[in-house]
């Protein structure tokens, strides 16, 4: 299922109530209905104020029931390891909708390791179950034994979401350099489907135009939606309507996006597309959310 700024909404509730058998007494809005109606509907008379205000109710509500993007996160400690720092970084997994700062459990990763100096290394048994945002999720402590760029990635094990009707595989990374080295910080590392970054993903302002490639199978996907969020960790920051909780770009032709950050922290960016596979559930076949995410770190600028 492909991304929106607003993932899915849970549908409206009042056609419901239009529609099916409620009686008139319950619902008969002048809003929707012509006078003539309102008074032959079922020979009842005009619909009493106590109706009304709970079908409106219900109203109001409906249209507020949204469901956000959902977003793997690898959040380090440290994206930027220097001399006289700490070589001990904590990586921090979840699952969740980072904006909102709501949680959901996640089971641990079939895959989870990391990329330095073109070697691949599997951290998976270092991981220590903890909980973040209240719900279940994963850290790891790592050693930063020399100068390099290390990429850190995540394939959790696929997340069956039912207001969406699919299944949901976020192969999640995260770019930390350390010591003055940065090369390779653009090289792909295998994933099923990942972000090439096109700017240094790490060393950034906010004010930044951050670009990068969506690529599926090693390929370029071209027009692929590209959902951005911001971690909001201390909860302090408000989003005057919904459809600013996440915003979405489209790439161009050759599966570049681009996106200007208007804010110093930690910034998702989740490029979707649906799999050529179906899985089970329930013994019919679903559809497979595949989601490229990359994790980076903004700065404020300082001084004058």
């Amino acid at each position: 299922m492909k991304a929106g700024g607003i993932r899915k909404s849970c549908g409206p509730l009042w056609p419901f109530f239009l529609t099916k058998t409620v009686t008139a007494q319950v619902f008969r809005p002048s809003i929707y209905l012509p006078e003539t109606l309102q008074k032959n509907i079922r020979g009842e008379k005009i619909m009493k104020k106590s109706g009304l205000f709970f079908v409106m109710t219900l109203l109001v509500l409906s249209l507020n029931c949204v469901a956000f993007a959902h977003y793997g996160m690898l959040i380090p400690s440290d994206s930027m390891v220097m001399q006289g720092e700490s070589k001990v970084i904590k990586i921090d997994l979840s699952f969740s909708h980072p904006f909102e700062g709501e949680g959901m459990g996640l089971v641990k990763p079939l895959v989870f390791g990391v990329v330095a100096n073109g070697k691949k290394q599997d951290l998976l048994g270092k991981l220590e179950e903890t909980k973040i945002m209240g719900h279940r999720a994963w850290r790891s402590d790592y050693k930063i034994t020399r100068p390099g760029v290390y990429v850190f990635f995540m394939e959790p094990r696929p997340y069956w979401e039912p207001a969406e009707d699919c299944f949901i595989i976020h192969y999640t990374k995260t770019v930390v350099t350390a010591f003055g080295d940065d090369q390779g910080w653009d090289d792909d590392i295998g994933l099923k489907t990942e972000i090439a970054p096109l700017a240094k993903p790490f060393g950034l302002y906010a004010g930044n135009l951050f670009q990068g490639i969506v690529k599926l199978d090693g390929k370029p996907m071209p027009y692929a939606e590209v959902e951005v969020e911001y971690y909001n960790e201390d909860g302090k920051a408000k989003a005057p309507t919904d459809y600013m909780v996440t915003q979405t770009v489209k790439a161009d032709q050759n599966g570049v996006f681009t996106y200007a950050v208007p804010k110093a922290g930690w910034w998702g960016f989740a490029a979707l597309n649906t799999a050529d596979y179906k899985m089970k559930h329930a013994g019919e076949d679903k559809d497979v959310e595949l989601g490229a995410v990359l994790w980076i770190k903004f700065h404020d600028w300082q001084g004058q």
